[in-house]
C-alpha cells in the first residue's frame, strides 16, 4: 500500500500529538461547554469546536506530525448512553473535518501534516458477551464511515482491552473503506495492566499474534494503562 503518512515513515520518525482527555481538563469547561453532556469530550467538536481546534494547534505547533479526531467515544454504542447513537457519524464527521483543518493550516511543501481517526474501545466487551459482535461492528463501521468522510489520513485504532473488540474494529474499519472506494493505513494499540496482560488476560505476544497480522494494521503498540 502506497500513502503520504506511510512514506513519511520510511524516511524518518512520524511524531504523533498527546492525549485529548487531559488537554481539554486543564481548560476548565463546564457543564454548559458540554451542552449539558457533561464528561462527554466528543461532544465539543459541535459545542466548542474552537477549543477543540486549539488543541489540535498546539500540538502541531509543538512539532506533530499527526494529530487525532477528538473521537474516542463517538460510536453509537457509548453516545447511546447519552440519548445521542443517531449523531454517531456527524460527531465522527465534524471531528474528522475540525483535524483536518487545524492540520491543513499548519501543512507545508515537503512537510505535510496528517489527521488520525481515534476509534476507542467503547464501554461494552464483545469477549464478556456485554454486546453481540453484530452491533459492534455496525457502531464501527458508522465511526469510521464519518472519520473517513471528514477526510483522515489514517484510523487509530486504540486503548484496545479485548482481542475481539480489537478485531471486531479492524474488521469494520476495512468493510467502511471498501464501501467509501478509500484506503488509510490503520494503527492499533492495546492496554497492558500491571499483571502484564491485557484486561482479559491475553499477553502481548498473543495480541501481536491475533492482532497485529490482520490486513490494513500498518503499526501496533501499548497505550494508557499501568502497565507500560
Amino acid at each position: 500500500m502506497r500513502h503520504p503518512i506511510l512514506d513519511l515513515a520510511r524516511r524518518r520518525a512520524v511524531v504523533l500529538d498527546g492525549a485529548m482527555g487531559t488537554e481539554i481538563q486543564v481548560r476548565g469547561l463546564g457543564p454548559a461547554d458540554f451542552g449539558g453532556l457533561d464528561g462527554l469530550n466528543e461532544i465539543l467538536v459541535q459545542t466548542r469546536p474552537d477549543v477543540i481546534e486549539d488543541i489540535h494547534r498546539a500540538y502541531l505547533d509543538a512539532g506533530a506530525d499527526v494529530i487525532e479526531t477528538d473521537s474516542f467515544g463517538a460510536n453509537a454504542i457509548v453516545l447511546a448512553e447519552y440519548g445521542l447513537a443517531d449523531r454517531a457519524r456527524a460527531l465522527n464527521r465534524d471531528a474528522a473535518l475540525l483535524a483536518r483543518r487545524a492540520a491543513d493550516a499548519f501543512s507545508r511543501p515537503g512537510a505535510p501534516r496528517f489527521v488520525a481517526g481515534s476509534v476507542g474501545p467503547g464501554t461494552r466487551l464483545p469477549s464478556l458477551g456485554q454486546i453481540a459482535p453484530d452491533a459492534m461492528l455496525s457502531a464501527y463501521r458508522e465511526q469510521v464511515a464519518g472519520l473517513l468522510e471528514g477526510g483522515v489520513d489514517l484510523l487509530q485504532v486504540e486503548t484496545c482491552q479485548d482481542p475481539m473488540q480489537a478485531r471486531i474494529a479492524l474488521m469494520a474499519a476495512r468493510d467502511a473503506m471498501a464501501a467509501a472506494g478509500r484506503e488509510v493505513p490503520a494503527i492499533c494499540t492495546v492496554t497492558i495492566d500491571r499483571r502484564g496482560t491485557m484486561l482479559l488476560g491475553t499477553d502481548p505476544a498473543a495480541a501481536v499474534a491475533s492482532i497485529a497480522t490482520l490486513p490494513g494494521v500498518h503499526a501496533f503498540g501499548l497505550n494508557c494503562a499501568e502497565g507500560p
